[in-house]
């Protein structure tokens, strides 16, 4: 197989995949009861067929031998007294064969080409030429009896009288293949015998697919497929609620949460009671984490301020410029630490939020400041924490200003999400240092010369309170160059 062609096909596979675990469970479990079914179906009709050619083959010569017997009883009647004969059996009621004499051999239309058939009538030629050795041939063949001709001149046997054929051949309620038999008993006289297999209706023995036998098959498999989903359903309902869980969690979204329901399997409730105990244990850390930072935070601001008070007391010019610029960035450090925690864990409610009134009032104060920024009302609306939302892009529109002079604003509705850009109309930034953007007190050559008092903690705040709501934040350079951080939020 060809390259492209084996990587298209494992494409396609992997489109008909499902992603969800309730669709690959339920197609794992419907392929697996087709699989065996059909395999058990195909080992059944291989059976079925070799035991209905076996049995019809032992008719075949049970009907070979009856013809033989026939056709040497006529052969064996002077001509004159074989039509009344013929006469007296149809009135008698006939015997296994309809029996008829032509002048000429008599044109059948046979059935469908069918092997069962074709081995029954092998069969019967066979026999008919070891039991009748010294007869000049057998034409053989088995017809349906809506258009069957019986006799020269286009007689069918929908024209002979209904006594003559209805206790020989089977034409109602369904109707069954007859076998006809054509031979010569004396030149310019043919013997024509039409008869019933014993069980007329051998060819439908020989169906292993036959509707009446598949329905079965269909009910239990909807039978078990239903129960399947069912128990699939059961499993996959406690994941999903997991999952969403989870995501919540994540997100920050799980204040006044219900506790997971320890229902389900055994496996699901124990990975529940793990779930929620781990929520607890990290819910504390972070508390704890923040109060300690917090405080420690607000404490050092008391003797960082009394060293600043008795550094202005010293006497040495030059020893007091370095304790105050040390003393500076140590307060530059306590004050970008206080609004790292402030800034990225705001506890406020989600709810609707119109972007074109929360980028209006930002635009319109940094204009106010003096500032060149351009937007354009879009209509769309999130579901977001505001003050949150506002603070995280009121950090990319400051960066813009700070390292761009000037910055435009859009928003559109792209495949879900509502994406927010901000451009800038600055130097732009190395590809290399995209990534180093986001970690803290990073700040390039270009941005200390444009905003020495900032921190460099922006970038990091705004990610962390986009991607709590779900989103992600993304850095690149725009072609006609400037920065663009786009905000891609769920819509």
């Amino acid at each position: 197989m060809p390259e492209g062609t084996a990587i298209g096909a494992r494409g396609w596979l992997r489109r008909l995949w499902p992603a969800s675990l309730l669709g690959r469970l339920t197609l794992v479990m419907v392929a697996g009861v087709l699989v065996t079914q059909l395999a058990a179906d195909a080992i059944w009709a291989s059976q079925l067929r070799a035991k209905s050619r076996v049995e019809a083959n032992a008719a075949a010569q049970y009907m070979a031998h009856s013809a033989a017997g026939a056709i040497r009883f006529f052969r064996s009647l002077p001509p004159a007294y074989r039509s009344l004969i013929i006469q007296q059996l149809r009135e008698m009621g006939g015997t296994r064969f309809f029996v008829n004499l032509n002048h000429a051999y008599v044109p059948v239309e046979p059935i469908g080409e069918q092997p069962l058939a074709r081995s029954v009538i092998d069969t019967v030629g066979a026999t008919l030429r070891s039991d009748l050795p010294n007869s000049p041939g057998f034409r053989l063949a088995f017809a349906w009896p809506d258009h069957l001709a019986v006799a020269e001149h286009d007689v069918r046997l929908n024209d002979l009288p209904e006594s003559w054929v209805q206790h020989v051949l089977l034409l109602r309620p369904d109707r069954a293949p007859i076998l006809v038999i054509q031979t010569e008993i004396e030149p310019g006289n043919w013997l024509y015998l039409a008869g019933l297999m014993p069980n007329p209706y051998f060819l439908r023995g020989n169906e292993a697919f036959a509707w009446d036998r598949l329905m079965p098959q269909v009910l239990s498999l909807a039978v078990v497929l239903l129960l399947g989903l069912l128990v699939v359903r059961s499993i996959t309902r406690p994941l999903a609620a997991l999952s969403e869980a989870a995501r919540a969690f994540g997100q920050g979204h799980d204040e006044g949460a219900r506790p997971l329901p320890e229902t389900g399997s055994r496996e699901f409730v124990t990975t529940a009671r793990a779930f929620s105990a781990m929520r607890e244990r990290i819910q504390r850390y972070i508390e704890d984490r923040e109060r300690l930072f917090i405080s420690i935070s607000h404490d050092l601001r008391t003797p960082i301020t009394r060293l600043k008070l008795r550094a202005e007391l010293l006497d040495d010019e030059c020893l007091r410029n370095e304790f105050e610029e040390d003393l500076d960035e140590l307060d530059m450090m306590v004050k970008g630490a206080l609004q790292c925690v402030k800034d990225s864990d705001i506890h406020e409610n989600p709810t609707e939020v119109k972007l074109d009134v929360l980028l209006a009032r930002m635009v319109r104060s940094a204009q106010l400041a003096g500032h060149a920024v351009a937007y354009q009302p879009s209509g769309l609306t999130v579901r977001a924490k505001p003050l949150a939302l506002k603070r995280a892009l009121g950090n990319l529109l400051d960066n813009a200003l700070f390292y761009g002079q000037r910055a435009e604003i859009s928003v559109d509705d792209e495949a879900g999400s509502v994406v927010v850009r901000v451009r800038d109309h600055g130097p732009g930034v190395p590809e290399e240092a995209i990534a180093s953007l986001f970690d803290p007190y990073v700040r390039l050559e270009h941005g200390r010369d444009q905003n020495d008092n900032g921190l460099g903690l922006g970038l990091g705040i705004a990610r962390g309170v986009i991607e709590a709501h779900g989103g992600r934040l993304e850095l690149s350079n725009h072609p006609e160059g400037g920065l663009v951080a786009a905000v891609r939020l769920p819509a």
